[in-house]
């Protein structure tokens, strides 16, 4: 799986620091993973989710939410919560309640607990591997501020559940299914 020159090193490296034994279901696996990673398919996806989770952190800012770091250059954004009235665990778990899924997170200098959290972790890798676009993106943070801003309408929240689920069915998980 690599030029020969690399061979002992890599053997020494995989084991047994990363793998305790030659488990042949392990390295298939591995060997799998390394061929799809290194496949144009592939690195077409890994481009699109990071200029998804720009497009996605370009738009909360719009909406008024504080990005730490002001943006982001990878696969996920951090919102600070500490001023929005929310913190993490119920932004989180208001978001669940329309369908969207984000993570709790601290933030730089967060005096509250953990399992709180002042802040929120946003992402594109799943949504990016169903299909999304900057287009989806974009009406997806769209969707999380209007959530955080009608988090006490219940009417409104369900409104937005079915433009989450109306959203998801054009990008179905498994378009075979």
């Amino acid at each position: 799986m690599c030029r020969g020159q690399y061979a002992k090193a890599i053997d020494r490296a995989v084991f047994p620091g990363m793998q305790g034994g030659p488990l042949a279901h392990v390295i298939a696996a591995k060997a799998a993973c390394l061929r799809i990673a290194a496949s144009e398919e592939f690195r077409r996806l890994q481009r699109r989710i990071v200029v998804n989770a720009a497009a996605l952190a370009e738009t909360l800012a719009d909406g008024g939410l504080r990005l730490v770091s002001g943006g982001t250059d990878n696969h996920l954004a951090l919102v600070d919560l500490r001023d929005s009235g929310l913190n993490g665990l119920e932004c989180q778990e208001l978001l669940e309640s329309v369908n969207i899924t984000a993570n709790r997170n601290v933030v730089p200098f967060d005096t509250t607990n953990v399992s709180v959290a002042g802040g929120l972790r946003v992402g594109s890798p799943a949504v990016s591997t169903r299909g999304f676009t900057e287009l989806e993106m974009r009406q997806t943070g769209r969707l999380i501020v209007r959530a955080m801003a009608a988090r006490a309408k219940p009417a409104v929240l369900a409104e937005i559940r079915q433009e989450v689920l109306d959203l998801l069915e054009d990008f179905p998980l498994y378009e075979f299914l």
